[in-house]
């Protein structure tokens, strides 16, 4: 069955001490493109974390975002009194204010203004050792969690993208039985323009018998169409049976889709009837949103 390359999965665990998150989006691309976006203390897990997710998504234009938050405990720390500063400071305006004979009033004010006395929340902290960085076993199970229902994801985006294309096979089945029935008709118009050109040769003094039943070897093979409706049909078929292939076949199908575009393409050129034309245009349309939808499979 096929796989869509477009993908979403997210997973979280919180604990006591951190809180982590690992959310993976992808879209459809030529190849895989990877792109990390990984907390400081989880970098050395970067190489891990490339390799589990290329060797399972494969392809696609993939981003990986590993959130990482710390409890705010720390962060909430109100400013603190140094009062040893506080007594220093306010005696040495005590000294000042008597020497000079000024207002003690607001001594206590102008104290508290001075630095050091009130403490910051940064400053009011106390140190902490550097917050230690999580390990791969940490973060591997949250990362199998999140692609896992990114596969998901794409399995199922899958299974809709496989009704519509073999939907559009159908049609191109359809039309080619159309062409099928009309080909009889088209033979034997052919063969009527035949038997009027060929009069109108046997009464030229200048005919050939040679020369004309070599072009007409020529012509009648130029207009057959047989080869080429049995090829369309193997094909379609291969198709098909690759679409429900297990292993991913993107590639494979858009290759199959350009022999089918060769085959309907001779049919139109060689069958050189307006009725027939009509269906090969029907069909190129049918082949033209299966390639579409095929951009977005893996």
């Amino acid at each position: 069955m096929l796989q869509s390359m477009t993908g979403f999965g997210v997973a979280q665990r919180e604990t006591e001490s951190y809180t982590l998150s690992v959310e993976i989006r992808s879209l459809n691309s030529k190849g895989l493109d990877l792109t990390l976006r990984l907390p400081r203390a989880l970098s050395a897990s970067e190489l891990e974390l490339r390799n589990l997710v290329s060797k399972q998504l494969v392809r696609g234009k993939v981003n990986v975002n590993v959130d990482l938050t710390r409890p705010a405990a720390n962060r909430t720390a109100r400013a603190a009194l140094n009062r040893e500063a506080l007594t220093a400071a306010y005696q040495e305006l005590q000294a000042a204010a008597a020497e000079l004979g000024a207002d003690t009033a607001n001594l206590l004010e102008l104290a508290l203004r001075l630095p050091g006395v009130v403490q910051s929340p940064a400053e009011a902290a106390a140190p902490t050792e550097e917050e230690a960085p999580l390990t791969w076993d940490e973060l591997a199970p949250l990362v199998q969690e999140a692609l896992d229902r990114t596969l998901e994801f794409r399995r199922t985006e899958g299974q809709t993208l496989t009704t519509e294309i073999l939907g559009y096979i159908d049609r191109i089945r359809i039309l080619l039985s159309d062409v099928e029935r009309h080909d009889p008709t088209r033979l034997e118009n052919v063969r009527q323009r035949l038997r009027d050109s060929l009069g109108e040769l046997l009464q030229s003094e200048q005919f050939n018998s040679g020369r004309f039943e070599q072009e007409l070897l020529y012509y009648i093979e130029k207009l057959d169409i047989a080869e080429e409706k049995v090829r369309l049909v193997s094909h379609l078929h291969y198709f098909t049976e690759t679409v429900h292939l297990p292993e991913p076949t993107g590639k494979k199908l858009a290759f199959i889709s350009q022999e089918i575009g060769r085959e309907i393409n001779t049919i139109g050129s060689k069958a050189n009837d307006s009725a027939i034309q009509h269906l090969v245009v029907g069909m190129k349309e049918e082949l033209e949103k299966i390639k579409e939808q095929l951009n977005n499979i893996l």
